[in-house]
């Protein structure tokens, strides 16, 4: 290969990579960008994207010239003349790609510990995932709910649990995504700056329900951030002041409804009392009011040991007797027996 035909490669492999890369990087990829963190991610995106263009244009065009320049001609029925080797061609396609995955590990380190580094005012969210619902608790505030509120332009540091199979937490907008690992709390930090209701989705596949374990986020002001916390603090305590003096209707229909929904019943169940609306389970409006309390305990604590119809065992998990404390179970049962079958009265 002359030096001329080597220019005249090189030349190709960049208006190539370059025509690649234009026509590449009109396209969103990502969607929305919701976060400090997200316009990072997806300038790394580009960057990938860019090489990945390289690269590609280095094979093709090497293919091209390849089938053209070593074409069989016409009467040529010979092998060709045997190569033992080519020490600056094998040095060249080693250094080259070495080059390239080095940097694109460098950048990506550097990115990462941008996006990690931990602010010394950031919010706290202890992030609790089972088949098949999420559940946010937010220590310092003293506040659990099954939707994901935070302030704009604040970090946030999600420490996240499972309590069965792998589950992995992902907000697309946020861009940053990880996985919750029984038994091995995992963390991750996002500043979302992008006011509005986005969603948490698990991107692991955890069971037949995976593809409904999603949960609302939303990204409020400051102001009404603290309103909402204020809200859900007002009602934890009217909660701890009324079992101090015993359980009313209202208490019980109150704190099953928490419970319910903290546990992620209305994850895979139908119960109109507590706007559910899943299938993944039985409909609960419809198998309850036949069953005594007992019954219903039952069918919390040991799921497999009566089954309805069209269900199989494993699909409830059996670990809700050591998650509840015997105050919850009671409670939950009672709000099950209670409000089963009653449409919207339970609320």
């Amino acid at each position: 290969m002359t030096r001329a035909t080597l220019f005249r490669l090189v030349v190709a492999m960049l208006v190539l990579t370059a025509v690649i890369s234009v026509v590449m990087l009109q396209f969103d990829w990502n969607g929305v960008a919701g976060s400090t963190e997200a316009d990072d991610i997806d300038l790394l995106t580009d960057v990938m994207i860019v090489l990945s263009s390289f690269v590609y244009s280095i094979v093709l065009v090497m293919l091209g010239y390849s089938i053209w320049r070593y074409r069989a001609k016409p009467g040529d029925e010979s092998d060709g003349e045997p190569i033992h080797g080519n020490t600056r061609l094998e040095i060249a396609w080693t250094v080259i790609p070495t080059v390239i995955v080095l940097f694109g590990a460098g950048y990506s380190w550097f990115i990462l510990d941008e996006i990690e580094a931990r602010d010394a005012d950031r919010l706290q969210v202890d992030v609790t995932a089972q088949q098949f619902a999420w559940r946010f608790e937010y220590p310092e505030e003293g506040v659990t709910s099954t939707e994901l509120h935070v302030p704009i332009d604040r970090q946030v540091e999600f420490k996240l649990d499972a309590l069965d199979v792998i589950h992995s937490f992902w907000v697309p907008e946020w861009r940053v995504k990880k996985d919750a690992v029984p038994g091995q709390p995992t963390r991750v930090v996002a500043t979302p700056d992008r006011l509005g209701n986005y969603e948490v989705v698990c991107t692991e596949l955890c069971g037949i329900g995976h593809s409904t374990m999603r949960a609302p986020v939303v990204v409020e002001s400051q102001e009404d951030f603290d309103q909402w916390v204020s809200d859900q603090g007002g009602e934890a305590r009217g909660g701890a002041a009324a079992r101090g003096g015993g359980r009313g209707a209202g208490t019980v229909a109150a704190e099953g409804q928490q419970i319910f929904d903290a546990q992620g019943c209305s994850g895979c169940h139908t119960l109109a009392a507590a706007g559910a609306t899943q299938t993944i389970g039985p409909d609960l409006d419809e198998v309850l009011p036949d069953r005594s309390p007992q019954e219903i305990e039952q069918s919390i604590v040991d799921p497999d040991a009566e089954l309805s119809p069209g269900f199989n065992q494993g699909i409830m998990p059996d670990n809700f007797g050591d998650a509840l404390s015997p105050d919850e179970l009671d409670t939950l049962v009672r709000y099950l027996s209670q409000n089963a079958g009653q449409g919207g009265g339970g609320q």
